[in-house]
């Protein structure tokens, strides 16, 4: 009888979704927009960063999102996006430029305030200094927004 009573009150969850979340308590998100505070801009940047980490939560989560008064709540800034020069070709001149991207997220968690943080994602990508930043942004931007959005998921509601 003992045995039975430890078989059925240990349980091992598995969730394919990596979120780690009790939905008996936690049902709502209050994801804000994450506003540009970079010196250096790139227009449809934000939107894709505010979107992007929307569509996480969505499809990943069985979160509502509202408003205001969430269960959690996302909030934060753009606070960089630059490029600089990686490496120098044998001639002297730049041979791999490096545009990287950093933003800091503000994370309440109104079930278990002990979960709250404040703290700075980046990514970085590199490309060829023979293409223009032009050529490559759009791209190399869609690839950082997904991996920042990834660990803000990871370090919200995956506990990882």
């Amino acid at each position: 009888m003992v045995v039975c009573l430890l078989l059925t009150g240990c349980s091992v969850s598995y969730k394919f979704n990596g979120a780690s979340i009790d939905y008996t308590k936690t049902k709502t998100i209050e994801i804000a927009e994450f506003p540009i505070r970079s010196s250096y801009v790139w227009g449809p940047m934000g939107p894709l960063f505010n979107n992007q980490l929307k569509d996480q939560f969505n499809s990943h989560t069985r979160l509502q999102q509202v408003k205001r008064k969430g269960d959690l709540k996302l909030e934060g800034e753009i606070t960089r996006y630059d490029q600089r020069n990686k490496s120098v070709s044998s001639e002297g001149y730049s041979a791999m430029t490096e545009l990287s991207m950093t933003v800091n997220v503000r994370f309440t968690n109104n079930v278990n305030h002990a979960e709250d943080f404040e703290q700075q994602f980046s990514a970085t990508q590199s490309f060829e200094s023979t293409q223009s930043l032009n050529a490559v942004q759009e791209e190399l931007v869609a690839v950082m927004i997904k991996d920042i959005c990834d660990q803000i998921f990871n370090a919200t509601v995956a506990n990882w």
